[in-house]
This record gives structure tokens, sequence and C-alpha cells, in this order.
């Protein structure tokens, strides 16, 4: 059975921004620019059974699409660095859409979710990386940005059992609620004076 985890997609032109962070770090495994990803919750191996209900909650859900951006870069693992990324905008969006995911796997039963929800992009695996490499790598691109981009819909995605890191397969997608800005919404309601006539 795959493991099935929740997440929101980066677009190409941000994967490509991401990318050029590749390289300059001993230890590092890359990850695919094609498997780039924001996750929002790890789900883990499930059953069929459960996997269908897992997919007909997720696709009651119904929430606007929002802003993001990637800024910052870091690493996980203190001492013993494992990973490195980058870092989410925190948008309120979004995390209301991780905790309404967290809230319907628990009531289908599943454990909650051990770790805190820090949205993030993992860049690569380190193995046997060394603390100093890792602190040099940071420090010449701590100062990582990109422009504003839309999340209008999030995914479940499917992993087979490897080291991490990909490949994904796309097992469904969930449309988020487009959000007309408020000066669209008054030219649909309006009604031109000319046609009354």
């Amino acid at each position: 059975m795959p493991r099935l985890f929740t997440a929101l997609e980066i677009p190409r032109n941000v994967a490509l921004s991401l990318s050029l962070l590749r390289g300059g770090l001993p230890g590092a495994r890359w990850i695919d620019v094609e498997n780039y990803h924001i996750t929002l919750r790890f789900i883990g191996d499930v059953d069929g059974r459960t996997a269908d209900e897992i997919v007909d909650r997720l696709d009651r859900i119904d929430r606007p699409e929002f802003q993001l951006s990637m800024t910052g870069i870091g690493s996980f693992g203190g001492k013993k660095p494992h990973s490195v990324w980058a870092g989410v905008t925190p948008a309120p969006e979004m995390f209301a859409l991780q905790a309404e995911i967290e809230r319907l796997c628990q009531r289908l039963g599943l454990p909650p979710d051990p770790r805190k929800f820090t949205p993030h992009v993992t860049l690569a695996r380190l193995k046997g990386a060394r603390v100093d490499d890792v602190v040099h790598y940071l420090s010449g691109r701590g100062n990582f940005q990109t422009a504003p981009f839309t999340a209008p819909r999030f995914v479940l995605l499917s992993s087979r059992d490897s080291v991490g890191g990909g490949p994904y397969l796309t097992e469904e997608i969930f449309p988020l609620r487009e959000e007309i800005n408020s000066r669209s919404r008054e030219w649909a309601g309006a009604v031109p004076e000319k046609s009354l006539l």
C-alpha cells in the first residue's frame, strides 16, 4: 500500500527559483525539482477502505485559495543535520486548511501528527553532512525569497517505499474556492444604467 500525504504544489517558476539553491553542500542528496511540495499532513500507510474515506472527507473541504511565497532557508536536525529546507510565509488560510485536514484524519481514527506543522519545501536530505558545511551553505543563501503565488488547490500524494524525496504520484486533486476580488464582485453585481432604459 502506498504512503499517503496531503500537500500544496509548487508552481514551475517557483520550483525553478528553488532549484538554483542546489549544490555547494557536501553530503546532500538534492530533491528532484518535480518533487518539490509543501506537506500539509503525512497520513502514512493505510488500507484501501481508509484511503477511500480520506478522499471522501477531503473532497468536502470548502476553503478559499490563498497566496504564499517562499522565504529563507534552514535545516532540520540541529547538531546532526538531516535535511535542508526553504521556508514558507505563514498564511493564516494555509494553517486553517492544515488544521481541518488534521481534524478529519483524527476523526477517521488516525493518530495525531506528532510533529508541529512547520510549512517548508525540503530541498535536500543530508547524510554525513558536517555542521560547519551546513552553516556555511545556509549563511550564503539566507536572504532567499520568491514572488507571491496562489495556491489554487491541494493534492493527495503517494510515495512508494524509498529513502524519501520521491518519486511522488498525485492520487487526487482538491480545488480550493476561487476568491473574486472586491472590484470584480462590484462589477459582477452592477447593472449598467443604460440597460435599464
